[in-house]
């Protein structure tokens, strides 16, 4: 994968994969952040931040997948578990338009770094059964809450057999782990092009279109190596109208160029693995 000189399919030296966070919280449980600036005293639950959160399975989903069939892209959703139970035509609406279905483990709060191998390994059944049985679509990526992995999650994402997972900030380009003999491709997350700088950093939202030109901008001018430039927004916070507007343009800057070749993190991780054979 060091090697300069290999490229993505048909050619392409610039690989842009967007990513959409479809996110919530387990009963009882609420985001760590929220619209609102001041926090609730310690013990004390934010509703206000569990309704925000709510605006992403329940409404800005559809209007994130609308903007991507207007331009004909495809996306990789990052899928919390509970989400099939609780809005499975959301879930169901992410898979007919073609996207693809990745496990965000069972809900934001539930992250493998805290569970003994025996609790992980019974999570991702979990997972994996709620969203398959739900999107009819089979899962072969995941990407857990905040990157947050176990000491065995790699493993024991491959003997359930996952293609990739992305729980990983290593490197710029994706590698390949064995575990058994089984292949399993690591595919990092950059956090450039991401709404999180919007929601945490006070960066203004149309931003985002700026940051992503810069970006290609930068690529095009000084890089030699293939690149893989992750596109990252959440359905709770650029779903809403602003964002998605913004959003949209990052998508159609993508589509028309020659140079870009639009990927799924599963599309992804099968041009890795071609290399190898």
């Amino acid at each position: 994968m060091n090697n300069p000189k290999w490229r993505w399919p048909g050619g392409k030296r610039i690989a842009v994969v967007f990513n959409v966070c479809l996110e919530q919280w387990s009963d009882g449980k609420a985001p760590g952040i929220s619209p609102m600036g001041n926090p609730l005293p310690p013990g004390v639950l934010d509703n206000t931040a569990i309704s925000w959160a709510e605006y992403g399975p329940r409404r800005g989903i559809y209007r994130l997948l609308e903007g991507f069939a207007r331009h004909g892209a495809k996306a990789s959703v990052m899928t919390n578990a509970v989400i099939a139970e609780r809005h499975p035509a959301a879930v169901k609406a992410v898979a007919a338009a073609g996207h693809e279905i990745v496990s965000h483990s069972y809900a934001m709060d539930v992250m493998p770094v805290m569970m003994k191998e025996d609790e992980e390994r019974a999570n991702i059944k979990r997972c994996t059964d709620l969203l398959q049985s739900c999107s009819g679509q089979q899962l072969k990526g995941w990407l857990s809450p905040r990157a947050t992995p176990s000491a065995n999650s790699s493993r024991l994402l491959t003997e359930a057999g996952y293609v990739w997972y992305g729980d990983t900030l290593a490197d710029d380009l994706p590698y390949v782990e064995t575990h058994g003999g089984k292949k399993i491709v690591a595919i990092p997350l950059s956090t450039e092009v991401n709404d999180m700088r919007s929601m945490k950093d006070g960066a203004p939202i149309p931003s985002i279109v700026s940051t992503f030109e810069e970006q290609l901008a930068r690529v095009r001018g000084r890089e030699t190596a293939p690149v893989q430039i992750d596109c990252t927004v959440h359905a709770h916070i650029f779903g809403r109208p602003h964002g998605a507007y913004y959003f949209e343009k990052v998508v159609e800057i993508a589509c028309k160029a020659p140079d870009v070749w639009v990927a799924t993190r599963l599309e992804i991780a099968n041009a890795v693995l071609a290399l190898q054979d």
